[in-house]
């Protein structure tokens, strides 16, 4: 089976392939991206820039996560795929028609405008589906799926939340700031209160507010979690691997900061299992 990933990250989607034999090309350019690509992966041929690939046949899956940035409703002022990030849309486009491969699958926000969802469904000729990761994993994570695979559906609940997924023995260093309690839940995820000012909270301190185990991750993992009665902390590393269904330690080697934003970037490894468990290939 023969691989095209563009937009590759740390090659998630070569994890849901499992131990399938591919040829496995990537088009990635973020460094230490590909520095954890190339550690837990040395076999994947990598391609360099997506606008440089040309010429490439034989393709049976192309699938690419092309950049949100523009699109995303967490983007002040959002110009879509009009955006110097997110226009890169148009190079999974172009590889598309070039490569013509058997099956294919772009992944994107699902806060995208509506008149760049339509722009998208209309160039690939297919609706897409909606698949919530939280379905699957401890993670909240709406994300729009562009594909020919035939049939692919919704995924059952496995019911797992965020305790499911929490390290033992980790030391908790709470941030200082007053835990505010509340009795709604403003911004779902089961949130159960605010550390420190709550007024900063609400112009876009997601950060300082707090969740609990009970209930799933926000996406990526950002803010913080009352691990254990007023134990306060951020997730680990390895707990953001395992919220996007990666192996313990599958990014370890590069900074923590860049440990996270690597993992941020990434695709979720359950969902795009169950996308791939409808495609009829013979590996």
């Amino acid at each position: 089976m023969k691989v095209l990933s563009l937009f590759d990250g740390i090659s998630c989607l070569r994890v849901a392939l499992g131990g399938r034999p591919v040829e496995y090309l990537a088009s990635e350019i973020e460094p230490n991206a590909i520095k954890i690509s190339k550690k837990n992966y040395p076999d994947i041929k990598h391609l360099g820039n997506v606008c440089d690939i040309s010429g490439i046949t034989g393709i049976d899956l192309l699938v690419g996560g092309s950049p949100c940035t523009d699109l995303s409703i967490a983007k002040k002022e959002r110009k879509g795929l009009e955006g110097d990030h997110s226009k890169l849309f148009w190079q999974f486009v172009r590889v598309l028609r070039d490569s013509k491969p058997k099956y294919f699958i772009l992944e994107n926000v699902a806060s995208m405008p509506k008149k760049d969802r339509d722009i998208i469904t209309k160039e690939l000729g297919v609706d897409p589906i909606m698949i919530d990761a939280s379905l699957v994993s401890a993670q909240c994570r709406k994300r729009y799926f562009w594909t020919n695979i035939p049939n692919v559906k919704l995924p059952e609940d496995r019911g797992i939340v965020l305790k499911n997924i929490l390290e033992t023995g980790v030391e908790v260093k709470s941030p200082t700031g007053k835990l505010i309690t509340i009795e709604k839940e403003p911004h779902g995820f089961h949130q159960i209160g605010y550390f420190g000012d709550k007024n900063a909270c609400n112009v876009g301190g997601q950060a300082l507010r707090v969740y609990s185990i009970e209930g799933k991750s926000t996406t990526s993992g950002v803010g913080l979690y009352a691990v254990k009665s007023n134990n306060i902390r951020r997730l680990t590393p390895i707990e953001c691997e395992r919220l996007m269904g990666l192996p313990d330690n599958y990014t370890e080697g590069i900074s923590k900061t860049h440990r996270y934003k690597c993992i941020g970037n990434a695709f979720s490894v359950p969902v795009m299992q169950h996308i791939l468990s409808f495609m009829n290939i013979d590996f």
